[in-house]
């Protein structure tokens, strides 16, 4: 029988409660990423790294993890290095109904975490369904590599033109999408901003003025 297929997901962690076990180089990691998506961030570890213990927009509890604990949070993660305690915090998760992600330890895990490479609020995830971490932070950064201010360019552009096709056109479907990224994109390499600007939305069906500026440009 074939495995299913992990659901990819980008969960809104704005002001949620999340746990996180263990306190150490690993786990400050995982904190920054959580704080950064706005979590309401409390680490359970007897002892913890600077960038934890001293940290003022997380909470630290001083102590090992209690059992059933993680049924008062919404997300958890472990990172201590221990089996036992993945162990425990997982069967705990799984009672609650909690997810719960074991840094390094598949068995206690019922979600896994991409790598993720960033530009701007161009977010492009890989996952190997924690097969391999080491497959996707060698492919993370090859991807690294290529992309760059003109793939966020992009994508602000595209977001403009899909507000504007919903308020004009009442609807932000058109064919004109996959055609027309191409050469947007390559304008944008150009720097020629305005004139991928008139093309995008000419493609879409927003308007045809200004393509003239578009052929004399190209």
């Amino acid at each position: 029988m074939t495995s299913p297929t992990p659901y990819p997901i980008n969960l809104n962690l704005q002001n949620r409660p999340v746990l996180l076990v263990g306190a150490g180089p690993v786990a400050a990691r995982k904190s920054i990423e959580l704080l950064q998506a706005g979590a309401s961030l409390t680490v359970v570890a007897p002892r913890a790294v600077p960038a934890i213990a001293n940290h003022p927009n997380l909470r630290w509890h001083q102590r090992p993890y209690q059992r059933g604990e993680v049924a008062s949070y919404r997300l958890a993660l472990t990172a201590t290095g221990h089996p036992e305690i993945d162990a425990q915090v997982h069967q705990d998760a799984e009672a609650a109904g909690i997810w719960v992600n074991s840094a390094d330890d598949l068995p206690n895990c019922n979600y896994t975490l991409p790598a993720i490479t960033r530009q701007g609020r161009l977010q492009i995830t890989i996952s190997t369904e924690g097969r391999s971490p080491a497959i996707a932070t060698w492919l993370r950064k090859r991807l690294d590599q290529q992309i760059g201010a003109e793939h966020t360019a992009l994508l602000d552009l595209a977001h403009e033109t899909r507000n504007e096709m919903k308020t004009q056109l009442g609807s932000s479907e058109s064919p004109g999408w996959a055609a027309a990224l191409d050469t947007t994109f390559a304008l944008l390499c150009r720097g020629q901003h305005p004139q991928a600007r008139i093309y995008l939305r000419h493609a879409v069906g927003l308007d045809s003025v200004g393509l003239d500026q578009v052929a004399a440009a190209s």
